[in-house]
């Protein structure tokens, strides 16, 4: 397979129709508040939906760059999206998975916006406490395909004390020498030890995705300490939850959602996204916070 060619992070040619796809992707909100966005703006352009198990990907690929067509990818196809398509950005060659792309010339281009939500709702997050600067101390549970989106936006912020929390530290080693960023990494069963000296604490794993878990209970939290889930779910998952009803600084992964999709929009059209309209579709307001 050819290797990879970067990318300008901008299509040169409006796609002929958008689709996200996935495996499952019926749950998937992207097509909820991109028409959204479509209909604001005006750009008469469809967005669906694509259930494709993974040993169809690379003929579904095939076929949407034959159409012209432009989109999202979600899980679980990130990655090896990156590995089928030889246009990358050099966002998505930096990250290593595609959740966005568009076609030129016939041929897909992959993009990666995840490192932009990430970036947003990290930003909302801290601004205005002490945990905007470099100096903060930062865990970051997991070592997959969000970690690694997180780690760089991250890293791209100025944060330099990053510690990843895995159960595999073979795989968190991995991750900080292929994205090539200093961590430091522990075991999970030693969270506790880390936890109390951390300014901003984020969950990249699937814990509470799908069940009542908490990557680590809120009471190992500081005071001041803000917390990041990037799993959402209707409702905020139930660490955000008990977060917030401990008075700390808390978001999940709606506002990375809405960000990366935002990214993604402006990529494909150059026009600013309408986010506005992209929250009322979800019937939700981004969360603010008092500054203090």
């Amino acid at each position: 397979m050819n290797r990879p060619q970067e990318r300008v992070d901008r299509a040169a040619q409006r796609p002929s129709r958008l689709v996200i796809l996935g495996h499952p992707v019926a749950h998937a909100l992207s097509p909820v508040f991109q028409r959204a966005a479509l209909r604001d703006v005006g750009i008469s352009v469809t967005y669906d939906g694509e259930d494709i198990a993974p040993s169809h990907l690379a003929d579904a690929l095939v076929r949407l760059a034959a159409e012209g067509a432009g989109g999202n990818i979600t899980i679980p196809h990130k990655e090896a999206a990156a590995a089928l398509i030889t246009q990358c950005t050099p966002a998505a060659r930096r990250v290593g998975a595609v959740n966005t792309f568009w076609t030129e010339q016939g041929a897909l281009v992959g993009h990666n916006t995840d490192v932009d939500g990430a970036a947003a709702t990290i930003r909302a997050l801290v601004a205005g406490t002490d945990a905007d600067g470099r100096d903060t101390r930062v865990v970051l549970c997991g070592a997959g395909g969000s970690a690694a989106a997180t780690l760089v936006a991250l890293h791209d912020l100025g944060y330099h004390h990053i510690t990843i929390v895995a159960r595999s530290t073979a795989r968190a080693q991995a991750l900080s020498a292929r994205l090539a960023i200093p961590t430091r990494i522990v075991m999970y069963d030693a969270i506790e030890r880390v936890v109390g000296g951390a300014g901003l604490v984020i969950n990249a794993t699937p814990v509470g995705l799908r069940d009542d878990a908490f990557p680590m209970a809120v009471t190992l939290l500081p005071a001041g300490c803000a917390a990041f889930d990037v799993v959402y779910r209707p409702g905020l998952t139930p660490w955000i939850a008990a977060c917030r009803e401990a008075g700390r600084r808390a978001e999940d992964g709606l506002r990375m959602l809405v960000e990366q999709g935002a990214a993604a929009f402006e990529a494909w059209f150059d026009v600013p996204a309408p986010r506005a309209a992209m929250w009322r579709a979800l019937n939700a307001v981004p969360t603010t916070y008092d500054s203090r």
